[in-house]
Parts: structure tokens; C-alpha cells; sequence
């Protein structure tokens, strides 16, 4: 009996701690690979980060969201995003051909990548009158194919968000699937202090 509570002295700490760290991973963390290079230069691709799931989901932050349901071609339930926040639920977005962004009117400083980079991708779409928009907004790019759900959409609906890749040259977001409901939102991205654009990632 001595011998038992002996082994069960040691045994029951090891229990409890790993049910922490299953809990902490279930409820508050997920260890994230970036897969791809949509976020270059903030995140190279096969980088490691954390998705932080309580953390307040705020414009410019860059989060890890479940891609099946959201993107038609994502056809596997495993696969995540990461991709950065661009429009809050209620907000109207306006992209210039100038690279420029204005979210409600105001204008945006996309401070974490280049204007190189801001000019880049899609910056022009045929409106469902067949008149060219210099950049694009929410009404522009609702009558893609893949905006059936929201077509002539002038805001970002309720619980919804807009989001880009800051490599916008390649990136496969909400330009082209529309928005991403938070019920498909896995959490907010940090980057590891040592990372060389941890303060693009980290936005508070």
C-alpha cells in the first residue's frame, strides 16, 4: 500500500499536468504552421506561431480561421488560413487602385507592408452594370462567382469579417470567397518575439 501512494505521489502531478496543458490547448491555444506564401514578408512560409482562440478579433490583426465551408476550393476540413483582418462586421470597404484602403470613409495606413506590395493583386473589378471601379469594394467583388451568398453587399454583415493575405499579389482571401464567419475563426495570431516581423503579426 506504502508502495502505491509512493507511485501515485509522482504519477497524479504528471495526470494533472497534462490535463492542463489539454485543456489550455482545447480553450485557450493552437500551434499554427503557416502553410504558403500569402503572408509574405511578416510570415515565411512553414512558420511556426500561436493562435491565441479568446483574444479580441480587431482590425489588422492576422488570424488562423478554418478554410472548409469559407473557400470553395478548400475541400479538406483540416486546412486553416491565416490571413489579416481588414473589415469588422458593419464596416465598408474601399481599395483603391492607388493601393490607398478606407474603412468607413477613413483612411487606413497599411504601415505593415510596402506600397510595392499595396499595389499589388487585385486592383480593378466590373460591377454587375458592366462599368470599370478603380480598386475595388465590397459591392464590386460581390458579383464574383463565389459571392452568390452576398451579392450587391455593401458592408460586412454580422458576425462576418473581411480579410486579406499581405502578400496580395498571391493571396487567396476574402477578394475572391468572400467573408469569413467567426464561427469558422480558430483565434489571433502572435509571432514569436525573435521573429524578424513580429511587430507587423503582434498588433495590439
Amino acid at each position: 500500500m506504502l508502495h502505491i501512494k509512493k507511485i501515485m505521489s509522482w504519477v497524479w502531478p504528471i495526470v494533472i499536468g497534462f490535463a492542463i496543458a489539454l485543456l489550455v490547448k482545447w480553450f485557450f491555444v493552437a500551434h499554427v504552421r503557416v502553410d504558403g506564401p500569402s503572408m509574405l514578408p511578416n510570415l515565411q512560409n512553414d512558420e511556426r506561431v500561436w493562435a491565441f482562440k479568446q483574444a479580441p478579433l480587431k482590425r489588422n490583426r492576422v488570424i488562423v480561421f478554418k478554410a472548409y465551408g469559407v473557400d470553395p476550393q478548400a475541400t479538406d476540413p483540416k486546412v486553416k488560413y491565416v490571413k489579416r483582418i481588414i473589415g469588422l462586421p458593419g464596416d465598408k470597404i474601399d481599395y483603391r487602385d492607388n493601393g490607398k484602403l478606407y474603412v468607413n470613409g477613413k483612411f487606413v495606413s497599411q504601415n505593415y507592408i510596402t506600397k510595392k506590395q499595396q499595389l499589388a493583386g487585385t486592383l480593378s473589378a466590373l460591377p454587375h452594370n458592366g462599368s470599370s471601379y478603380k480598386g475595388f469594394n465590397l459591392s464590386t467583388l460581390s458579383y464574383d462567382e463565389n459571392w452568390t451568398r452576398n451579392v450587391g453587399v455593401t458592408k460586412v454583415p454580422k458576425n462576418s469579417y473581411f480579410v486579406l493575405g499581405d502578400n496580395r499579389a498571391v493571396s487567396n482571401d476574402s477578394r475572391y470567397y468572400g467573408f469569413v464567419p467567426k464561427s469558422k475563426v480558430v483565434g489571433v495570431v502572435k509571432a514569436y518575439p525573435w521573429s524578424e516581423h513580429h511587430q507587423e503579426i503582434n498588433v495590439k
